[in-house]
Formats: structure tokens, C-alpha cells, sequence
């Protein structure tokens, strides 16, 4: 048991899918087989959950630190916060009592973290709109864990099967986007990259780097970033000894990703990134209205402490229904995992 990393998992926003799909996911019993889950919320909510996703045969227990959590399947540690009323929550509604209950949870797996009493974080959605309604001004959990943790190079990676992408500009405009491609920002990006590969047991990583414009520029007729930015970043990068390559045209990148010429692909912006792997990862079942996978992870990279999160948002419109699916969730567990365990074996 001591030896399975502790996840500490947030509950999301109160008002959100957050609470069901934790109750779900831990509904599965190979999770606690690999790792030692605690979840930081509150106990009314993830009660509420498990009437909503039928499982009376689960109970949630109630600590006050991560030190009373006794792992036991069937029995959902809950790190109490107290933070919500169940009587004055709205359901699938924004919310400043919400957003701030959200937050809140982030900041305490932060600090969990740090402490060394979790070996990773794994969030649940949050909506940007309730955080910052709470006071909060923050475009997302990427940058609380930044701002918290006092990191300035950092970016996001998301991930689903073997395709892999990590971010040189996420939550900006893409007019301002393009300013931000430059050299030493791409060439961070891609030490960034290389170095989670191999956090992931990766020993050789192969790093794609996607071109800013059509056709990788088509050396300066649609562009010049590509020369006077891109290139001699990866050519920095070759000369210490990183296998980065490109620029690639982001119209080809990730097919060859997805053939495996690639581990994982530098992005110049976030959707350039986002739409490829939420294409692969989302799937919609047209027969039966509804989504029979919302499947793959973000990772914060950079960070002194690992975190993992769901790829998809509150999904207000299912709060309460219990039909939301739990899969990017488990799939968040699963690499917090490998990440803490080769943390461990380093």
C-alpha cells in the first residue's frame, strides 16, 4: 500500500459533472489497486453524487487530512472543505459560491502537493466565469498552478493515446499568439516536452514542432516566423542534443503523430493543438444523441508538482443526470500515475 502513489483529486465545481464522475471513477476497483486516491471537496456533494450515479453500495468518509485517509475501496476519502450549502447551490448553474469552493479545492491540492503529502493533483473542471465572479481572476487552472507554485516557464500538454501535444501560447488572442512565437519561448517549449517524455519513461523522446503557418511558412512566401523563429529554435535544441524536428506543416503533424513518427508535437498556439486531439478523443453517437467518449488529459508541464486534469468542461447541462462519462477522468488518473511513479523511480 505505501508504495502506490497518494492523487490527491479535486471535486471541480459543486454545481458541475465534477462530483459524479469522481464517484464514478472510483467506482472502479483497479484505480485504488494502483494508487492511493483522496479527494479534496465537499462530503455533501460527493454524497449527493453517488443517489445521482446509483451507487448506495459506496460511502464517502469524511477527514480532515490527507493523514486519516485509509484507501479502502468502496469507502471515497474526502478531504471535507465545508465550503458549499446544498440548500443554496444551484444545480448546473454558474455561481460565485461555486467558483469559489472550485478554487479553493485547487489551491488546497496545491498546497498538499508541495507539502509532500500527495504525490500528484488531479483536477476536475472549474467554470472561468463562477472563479472569477468569486474574485478570482484567473483564465484557468493552468495559471493558479503557475501563479501558486511561483513558475514562470510552464505550458500545457494535452494527451490521448499516443498523441501528445504541448502549447508555446494557450489563453491569448490569435493575433497575439503570433507575436508570441518566439525563439527562446519555442525552444523552452521544447526542452518542456522533452523533458515529459521522458518523465513518461520516454527514453529517446522524438519532438515535433508544427509550423505557425500554411505550409510551415513555404520558406517565407506565407510568412517569416518560421525563419526568423521556429528554426533557429530547433536548431538550438539539435545542438543540445534533442531530437526535435520541423518546422512540419500543422496540416500533416498530427497524422504523422498519430502514425507514430512522433512522441509529441510543439503547437504555436491552442488550437492548433486542442482541435486535432478533442477530435480523436471526442466522439459523438449520432444514433444515440449523446457522446459515447469525451476521452484525454491536460497536463500542466514545468511545475515542481505534477498535475493532470479532465480535458472537457462542467458540462453544466448534464449536472445532476448522472449520464456524464467519468473516462477523461480515469484516463487523468492513470497518467498522474505514471508520472508519480516514475518520479518515484528517479
Amino acid at each position: 500500500m505505501n508504495n502506490k502513489p497518494i492523487i490527491g483529486i479535486t471535486m471541480g465545481d459543486p454545481a458541475s459533472i465534477g462530483p459524479e464522475i469522481t464517484v464514478k471513477a472510483l467506482a472502479d476497483k483497479t484505480i485504488y489497486d494502483r494508487c492511493r486516491p483522496v479527494v479534496i471537496g465537499d462530503v455533501c456533494m460527493m454524497e449527493k453524487a453517488l443517489t445521482i450515479t446509483h451507487h448506495p453500495e459506496m460511502k464517502i468518509r469524511s477527514i480532515k487530512d490527507v493523514a486519516e485517509a485509509n484507501y479502502e475501496y468502496g469507502i471515497i476519502d474526502v478531504l471535507d472543505m465545508k465550503l458549499v450549502d446544498p440548500d443554496e447551490l444551484p444545480i448546473g448553474k454558474v455561481s460565485a459560491m461555486a467558483g469559489e469552493a472550485a478554487f479553493q479545492y485547487v489551491v488546497k491540492d496545491i498546497e498538499l502537493a508541495l507539502a509532500g503529502k500527495v504525490d500528484a493533483t488531479v483536477t476536475n473542471a472549474f467554470n472561468k466565469e463562477a472563479i472569477n465572479l468569486a474574485g478570482h481572476h484567473y483564465s484557468g487552472h493552468t495559471e493558479v498552478y503557475a501563479d501558486y507554485t511561483h513558475t514562470k516557464k510552464y505550458t500545457m500538454m494535452l494527451a490521448h493515446e499516443n498523441m501528445r501535444v504541448v502549447h508555446v501560447s494557450t489563453h491569448v488572442s490569435l493575433r497575439q499568439a503570433c507575436d508570441l512565437v518566439k525563439k527562446q519561448r519555442v525552444l523552452d517549449v521544447i526542452h518542456i516536452a522533452n523533458d515529459a517524455m521522458k518523465a513518461l519513461g520516454i527514453k529517446e523522446p522524438k519532438i515535433g514542432v508544427a509550423g505557425l503557418n500554411p505550409h510551415a511558412g513555404e520558406n517565407g512566401m506565407f510568412g517569416d516566423e518560421e525563419i526568423k523563429e521556429i528554426i533557429p529554435a530547433i536548431e538550438e535544441a539539435k545542438k543540445e542534443g534533442i531530437n526535435a524536428l520541423g518546422p512540419i506543416p500543422p496540416d500533416t503533424v498530427f497524422s504523422k503523430m498519430r502514425g507514430g513518427w512522433y512522441d509529441i508535437v510543439v503547437v504555436m498556439y491552442h488550437d492548433q493543438g486542442h482541435i486535432p486531439l478533442k477530435v480523436v478523443g471526442f466522439v459523438y453517437n449520432h444514433e444515440k444523441k449523446e457522446w459515447d467518449a469525451v476521452a484525454g488529459v491536460n497536463i500542466t508541464l514545468g511545475l515542481p508538482i505534477i498535475r493532470v486534469s479532465v480535458d472537457h468542461g462542467t458540462a453544466f447541462g448534464h449536472a445532476g443526470t448522472g449520464t456524464a462519462s467519468e473516462l477523461s477522468l480515469v484516463n487523468s488518473i492513470d497518467y498522474a500515475i505514471k508520472f508519480a511513479e516514475n518520479k518515484k523511480n528517479k
